[in-house]
Parts: C-alpha cells; sequence; structure tokens
C-alpha cells in the first residue's frame, strides 16, 4: 500500500496501525476454541469514500477506532466526520475483513475516469498516465495492483463495473435493493448500489455474498427472507451452465467501439460459443437513449440529494462578509466546496425539473427508463421476439483507459464512455465486468472487459455463467508492472 500510494494516489485515507491490531484480534477470535466462521478473516480490502467508515467499526467487544472521514473526495465534505458506519462496510467487518484504507473516486461519484477528485486524479497500475476509470477508480486500481483482493465501490452508472474493466478485474454491480445503501453517500438515490471489486469472480461472489442482506435501515432494501439460499453464490459457482443461451444486442458492435474492444468483445462471444453456448442476436433499441435518460434522472436525483450541502446543514461552511446574508452564505460555500463537474451536474438537474421542462425532460426520462426495462425483459423472457436468454452480453466500455486530461474537456465523450452500463442502473438490473483481452495503445498494454446482464436477482446465475469464461481464459490471471 505505501509503494503504491505515491504512484497511484488511490486511497484518500490509510489505515496501517489499525489494520494490524485489527488483525490481531481476529488472529485472537480464531483460536478460541468458540470461534465463529469469519468467511473474510484477515482479508484487506479498501473502502471508496463515499461509504461511510465511523469510529464505531468493531468486531464483537473491540472498539477499532478508525477516523470516521467520509470525504465523498470533495472539499466540500474535507472535515466530515461520519458519527456510523455504512452497513455494507460493516458487514464486510463483521466477517472479517480488515480495512486497510478508503479509496479516491471522482467528487460525489460523478465521474467515469476518477479526475474530479478534489484532491487529484487516480493513475491506472496498467499506466500512470492512463486513468483508471470511474467513479470507483481508486477501488478498482487498488485490486488491480494487487493491494488487496477485494474493494468495495458504488456503481450509479457504471461505476464499478467501468473501472473494474479498464484496470483488468472483475466488477459486480447488483440488483437494486440487494446490497443496504444505508451509510452510502447519495448521488442518484434510485440508481446507486454497492459493490464489490475483486481480482476473480470467486473473489467477487464471496464478497457478495458478504454484503446481500435485508437491512431495515435502507427503504430500498429488498425483503427475501424466504429465498435466503440466494445470498450463497459460491456453492456452485464451478458448474457450468447447461444449454446456455447468451444475447448478444446489436447496438454492442457498432463503429463506436475502439477496434481493440470490438475484437476482444468479438474474441468473448467466440470463447462462449466454444463452451457450448447458443448465441442469440437480439435488439436492445433504447442503447442510445440511455445516455440522455440516465443524465436527465440521475442529475434531477443529484440537484435534489445535494441541496443538504449549503454551508449550514453540512459541509464546508464560507465566511460571509459584514452587509452579506443567507443568500452569500450558501453561494459561497458551494462554490467553494464543490467541484466543476458537480456544479454542472446540479444545475442541470435543476434545469430539468423547472417549471415549464419537467414534461419535455425529466418524464420522458422516466418513460425511455420503462422502455430499457421492458427491453432487458424481452430478451430475458423470450417469446414473440425470439428465444428466451440466460444473460446478455455486452463490452463494459468502448474504450481501454485514455491518457489523463484526455476527455476532461469534453463532457459528452466522457457520459459516453458509460453508454453500455447506465441501462443496467436504470433498469435495477444485476451485471458483472469480467476481464477479456488486452489492447496495444501508446506502447502500453490496457485491459478491456465484457459485461453480462442477467434478470433481477440472478446474480447466482450470472456469476457462474462469468466464471465459466473466467476458467476458459487467462486474463484475470495477469497483472501490471509499475515502474519503480
Amino acid at each position: 500500500m505505501d509503494a503504491a500510494q505515491p504512484r497511484l494516489r488511490a486511497f484518500l485515507q490509510m489505515f496501517p496501525e489499525q489494520a494490524i491490531a485489527h488483525a490481531r484480534r481476529i488472529d485472537e477470535a480464531l483460536a478460541r476454541p468458540d470461534a465463529t466462521h469469519l468467511p473474510l478473516a484477515g482479508v484487506p480490502v479498501v473502502v471508496k469514500d463515499n461509504i461511510c467508515l465511523g469510529p464505531d467499526l468493531h468486531t464483537p467487544g473491540d472498539a477499532m477506532g478508525y477516523a470516521g472521514r467520509t470525504t465523498c473526495g470533495s472539499r466540500m465534505l474535507e472535515a466530515y466526520l461520519s458519527p456510523f458506519t455504512a452497513t455494507a462496510a460493516q458487514r464486510f467487518i463483521d466477517a472479517g475483513a480488515v480495512v486497510i484504507a478508503k479509496s479516491n473516486l471522482d467528487e460525489f461519484a460523478m465521474g467515469s475516469s476518477t479526475e474530479h477528485s478534489a484532491f487529484g486524479p487516480t493513475s491506472n497500475p496498467w499506466d500512470i498516465g492512463r486513468v483508471p476509470g470511474g467513479s470507483s477508480g481508486g477501488s478498482a486500481a487498488a485490486v488491480a495492483a494487487r493491494v488487496c483482493p477485494i474493494a468495495l465501490g458504488s456503481d450509479t452508472g457504471g461505476s464499478v463495473r467501468q473501472p473494474a474493466a479498464m484496470c483488468g478485474v472483475v466488477g459486480v454491480k447488483p440488483t437494486y435493493g440487494r446490497v443496504s445503501r444505508y451509510g452510502l453517500v447519495a448521488y442518484a438515490s434510485s440508481l446507486d448500489q454497492i459493490g464489490p471489486i475483486a481480482t476473480t469472480v470467486p473473489d467477487a461472489a464471496l464478497a457478495l455474498g458478504v454484503l446481500s442482506g435485508f437491512d431495515p435501515r435502507d427503504s430500498t432494501s429488498a425483503s427475501r427472507e424466504q429465498h435466503a439460499h440466494e445470498n450463497d453464490f459460491l456453492s456452485r459457482i464451478e458448474e457450468p451452465i447447461a444449454n446456455l443461451r447468451l444475447g448478444v444486442p446489436r447496438q454492442a458492435t457498432s463503429g463506436a467501439n475502439h477496434p481493440g474492444v470490438e475484437r476482444a468483445f468479438v474474441d468473448a462471444v467466440s470463447t462462449f460459443r466454444s463452451l457450448g453456448a447458443e448465441i442469440i442476436d437480439i435488439d436492445l433499441p433504447m442503447t442510445d437513449a440511455g445516455i440522455a435518460a440516465y443524465y436527465i434522472v440521475a442529475l434531477a436525483e443529484a440537484s435534489s440529494n445535494l441541496a443538504r450541502y449549503d454551508g449550514v446543514r453540512y459541509g464546508r461552511r464560507a465566511e460571509v462578509r459584514p452587509g452579506e446574508g443567507l443568500f452569500e452564505l450558501y453561494a459561497r460555500s458551494r462554490s467553494e466546496g464543490l467541484g466543476r463537474e458537480v456544479k454542472r451536474r446540479i444545475m442541470l438537474g435543476t434545469h430539468v425539473l423547472s417549471s415549464g421542462y419537467y414534461d419535455a425532460y425529466y418524464a420522458t426520462a422516466l418513460r425511455a427508463r420503462r422502455r430499457t426495462l421492458q427491453d432487458y425483459q424481452a430478451a430475458f423472457a423470450g417469446g414473440g421476439a425470439g428465444p428466451r436468454c440466460d444473460a446478455v452480453l455486452t463490452p463494459t466500455a468502448p474504450n481501454p483507459a485514455f491518457r489523463i486530461g484526455e476527455k476532461t474537456s469534453d463532457a459528452l465523450a466522457m457520459y459516453l464512455e458509460d453508454v453500455y452500463t447506465v441501462g443496467v442502473n436504470l433498469a435495477g438490473l444485476p451485471a458483472v465486468s469480467i476481464p477479456a483481452g488486452f489492447v496495444t495503445e501508446g506502447g502500453s498494454e490496457l485491459p478491456v472487459g465484457v459485461q453480462l446482464v442477467s434478470p433481477a436477482f440472478g446474480e447466482a446465475r450470472m456469476l457462474r455463467i462469468a466464471r465459466m469464461f473466467e476458467r476458459a481464459t487467462s486474463f484475470h490471471t495477469r497483472a501490471p508492472v509499475m515502474p519503480a
């Protein structure tokens, strides 16, 4: 961790002393005759810094003393001390994981490159002059650099899967409601989900099993006690899927893809075919409209969620000059505390919700959102439009990792990096990105990924399909070699 940080800038906080003390407590607990099973005993993990990590983290009977800062990569929350711990982080701790750091991210998770952090960009371990993807770029970079085998990220429009693809690791976006959002700082509440990033599919499956389950503190948490067995994603993960049917959307192979991404995707389809899968051509007509719909829905919710950061209730408070009032306090606090991309998204979100524009933009985007879900449901259900698919296969991102600074002046080009991922969040479905090849660009070998999307609460089957591909390839076994 200490060696990787100067090169990658992947972490906003590191906890070496607390982690060592925690590991010793786990060793002591496991040595007792009445030791309980801890599936993540001693596993070092990194937590994205929009997931609250308060001073109450504990193993039974032991206060952990972790610092409670949760910055979201923003000057607005630079000094914020979280008084509580997110359910997802606490479940990791309760399973024996050792939190070693909080990871860098695009400010308030708004970005696709981890360049929009107020504390500087994170670098990709495969080429430190390139981005790791975003917004969970710090978590993906840490796993890719083998600092830890598992990390926590959040995924609002692809923020776990896209950096996983660009860093050559596995990233899972669970079904909406599968993992508690309690303690996740909200960006777009109807889209946000916490998910694991890991080096292999079984590691991701193990982590997802720990994270999953109903949480009464999250009003959007799915109550499925009668299906508790669904949270076991490991027991059958090595079993191939008989008569597997994969839907390949016509929109997934287009001139918008980098040639190397296109080759890797075509090769992935061939690999699945060689494993006995039936490849079915399907149509997801809302793919191209997904970016527009996503950015209207997400930014409208962001405008509402971020209204609390006004310098009074939460966040950085600017100094008010003599004669100035509350308006100046709000305006200066938000201007000083929030970055350019966040302010852009707040303004756009406020605009689409304003009188005269609500129906033209927001209501239309909601209809597009419903159509997106219907497109996926038609693919999974089969019927008149064609045979049923077990999963949908697409590239994860249209390009490999790009150079730091290459797209910061072109917001639309940056947004289009999520063209294949945003529809999954709009539909509330689960998806996984897995390493699928490498592209040579500017003298560097850069990883690319493919994405599998499955029906709601179909993570177990989806991860089995991903594991079939992983066993048949060796992309996941390769690790970057960073310069000294």
